[in-house]
């Protein structure tokens, strides 16, 4: 999933959607598939045998989304609670060794552009067959989480089931209803489950960035920066994802045999860059707050904290994929920001790694070992999942630059206030620079620049095609 959320609303001018189509050939991305591919693709899937569609499990995405990697149902147990969450089962679908898996480990996870989306799996299974829509049986990996009162886990079980949603929800109708007092049970308990989990969260030293979706809106022939801002009920039901994640870590390395999301402590150096982008935007953060305190106090429906939050993902460059086996446990298992162990398992339709480690959670639980196919890929799982995001992050940073360039394209000559937050250490004269109105970051040129101090910059470059906005000292 992308670090930075961003879309472009309206119908894009010819040069922003030329510069789009480009940068898709640049990069070799293609949305077609080998015939091969598609034709495994039809393949009817693996069914288990535990049926468990009496549960009326519902899904929360966005209105358009149509590949649902996870449904859920939540309910009261004793004085706690009980988590169900199902989990495509992209496994039922995709025959190890097939041209259908040959690709997916080409693509390793969906690519997301302002205007489109590059999908990991054939439009056919993640969009159909093997996506939770409403009122269809698919299979899946269902996970039962028992929570005691304070929502701690107590219990975990995930074995593979015949489900069946009943609703797809949407943030927004979500939220309202649950400030309304109109949800029912199930739903309501969405707020409580979730908030337990922000309190041990906060406990436990993690942080949740409820990073805006950054929207660049055409407007009278040109475009405008705008944020939507996460709703509460985005948090939460991030919430239960974790919850998942945590849960499949701790059977994987109860286990002995696994793969972690893991990110180490950020280095000084990208929280100096931190700190200096707040100053650009006119943030205050005393030396005595801590990023996690500073970050929880931030408004996300304030455009520069907006701002500062699509900027403080740049801490989550280093996390990586580790992988384990017979009962040696790497020297790192936990992620800095989850501030616990960690893994990917709950968006299988999108993302390569999340079959393997729900595989691997499965035949954990079962008392089995891993299937064999599952062992094979561990030792190659964390490079090719380092290269399929060294490419989605290209795809991000140049497409932050393309939108950008369209945002700016008739002011170049302009002057702005800004900040600079990056020199080059080979290179003194190059530097990045964030502005505080509209809030964007670009390349700076001059001799001496100032790190981390105000100044006024000279736009001299703004073209979509070049996929470049430039500055220089005023």
């Amino acid at each position: 999933m992308p670090r930075r959320h961003i879309s472009v609303t309206g119908a894009p001018e010819a040069p922003l959607r030329a510069a789009l189509t480009a940068l898709r050939t640049e990069l070799g991305v293609s949305e077609a598939y080998p015939p091969e591919a598609l034709a495994d693709a039809e393949r009817p899937p693996l069914l288990p045998t535990y049926d468990a569609t009496e549960i009326p499990l519902f899904t929360i995405d966005p209105p358009t989304s149509t590949d649902l990697d996870q449904a859920m149902h939540l309910s009261r147990r004793g004085t706690g609670y009980r988590v169900r969450y199902a989990i495509a089962d992209v496994a039922a679908f995709v025959v190890p060794g097939s041209a259908l898996d040959k690709e997916t480990h080409s693509r390793v996870m969906t690519l997301y552009f302002p205007d489109e989306k590059v999908p990991l799996h054939p439009p056919v299974l993640s969009e159909g067959a093997a996506s939770l829509l409403p009122d269809q049986t698919r299979p899946a990996a269902l996970w039962t989480i028992d929570l005691d009162a304070e929502g701690r886990t107590v219990a975990v079980d995930v074995r593979r089931a015949l489900v069946r949603s009943r609703a797809k929800l949407d943030y927004e109708g979500v939220q309202k209803e649950i400030d309304g007092g109109t949800a029912e049970e199930p739903l309501a308990l969405l707020k409580v489950i979730g908030g337990l989990r922000e309190e041990l969260e906060v406990a436990r030293g993690g942080i949740s960035l409820n990073v805006p979706e950054q929207e660049i809106v055409e407007r009278d022939g040109g475009y405008e920066l705008t944020y939507r801002a996460p709703l509460p009920a985005d948090g939460w039901n991030a919430q239960i994802s974790l919850l998942t994640g945590m849960a499949a870590a701790e059977v994987m390395l109860a286990h002995g045999t696994g793969v972690l999301r893991t990110l180490p402590a950020a280095p000084d150096g990208a929280v100096g860059r931190l700190r200096r982008t707040a100053r650009a935007l006119h943030i205050d953060w005393p030396h005595h707050v801590s990023y996690a305190a500073l970050v929880r106090s931030l408004d996300p429906h304030v455009p520069h904290h907006a701002a500062f939050l699509q900027e403080c993902t740049t801490l989550l460059r280093g996390a990586g994929y580790t992988v384990f086996r017979d009962g040696v446990l790497p020297l790192i298992t936990t992620h800095s920001a989850v501030a616990a162990p960690y893994a990917h398992c709950t968006a299988p339709l999108r993302r390569l790694a999340d079959r393997y480690a729900s595989e691997i959670c499965l035949a954990a639980v079962a008392g089995e070992a891993p299937p064999d196919w599952v062992l094979a890929a561990l030792e190659t799982l964390p490079h090719e999942m380092a290269e399929g995001g060294r490419r989605a992050g290209t795809v991000e940073r140049e497409c932050v630059d393309i939108v950008e360039a369209a945002l700016l394209k008739d002011r170049v000559g302009e002057v702005f206030d800004g900040c600079v937050v990056e020199v080059e250490e080979r290179r003194p004269s190059v530097g990045v620079v964030q502005l505080e109105s509209p809030a964007v970051i670009g390349r700076i040129d001059g001799d001496d620049l100032p790190l981390g101090e105000r100044l006024r910059v000279r736009l001299v470059q703004a073209d979509p095609g070049a996929a470049k906005v430039r500055f220089a000292p005023a």
